[in-house]
């Protein structure tokens, strides 16, 4: 067994063959100074961090700085990750907190820009290539902006249960690490943030 937990083998490794190493392989390096093994804890998470972020804070910008921030404090943090949880767990925990947190100090003053919607309406897909029914296109557009709008409502906490458990996909127990909560606290905020969406898109659908 090697210091990374694999089986040794007396074959050596073919050439070309390229062994791609798990995010716990690659924590393990990284307490033990390869940057370059952080780097890809970053490349492998990134974009699926910055799309719940963007989710929740509704702005890109804004969300490009959260991101690197969490990334930062989880680069500083990593001799005291634990591993109880996944590090994409982890990772997320510090961004959606950071994320919260923000969109709680927005509301005090608010200055969300249009910016942020125009990226959710990207990832849902180019309005323009919907189909080519006219009335059809209309009605769904009708229906995205109005639960884009929805969405922007929400509280931070709500916003961030919607987004990792609809947009995601994620499991009760993953997101009640993420928030720091119980299930049942994140089933509760889910039926809420549903029934918010629903009673928005009743008088479009």
């Amino acid at each position: 067994m090697n210091k990374f937990g694999r089986a040794s083998s007396n074959e050596p490794p073919r050439v070309g063959t390229v062994v791609e190493l798990s995010d716990a392989e690659l924590v393990q390096r990284c307490r033990h100074g390869e940057v370059s093994a952080f780097q890809e804890l970053v490349a492998r998470h990134y974009q699926k961090v910055f799309l719940v972020v963007v989710g929740v804070v509704n702005d890109r910008e804004d969300a490009l700085d959260i991101v690197q921030e969490a990334f930062f404090r989880a680069y500083r943090k990593i001799g005291s990750f634990k591993g109880d949880s996944s590090f994409y767990t982890w990772v997320y925990r510090i961004a959606v907190n950071i994320a919260i947190d923000f969109k709680r100090q927005l509301k005090r003053s608010p200055t969300e820009r249009a910016e942020g919607r125009q990226a959710l309406e990207e990832s849902a897909g180019d309005p323009d290539k919907l189909g080519s029914d006219p009335a059809r296109d209309l009605q769904r557009k009708q229906i995205e902006q109005r639960l884009l709008a929805a969405i922007n409502e929400l509280t931070p906490d709500h916003r961030a249960v919607i987004v990792l458990r609809a947009i995601e996909g994620l499991s009760y127990k993953d997101i009640s690490r993420i928030l720091g909560c119980s299930e049942g606290t994140v089933m509760s905020r889910l039926h809420y943030a549903r029934k918010r969406l629903l009673e928005k898109l009743d008088s479009v659908i």
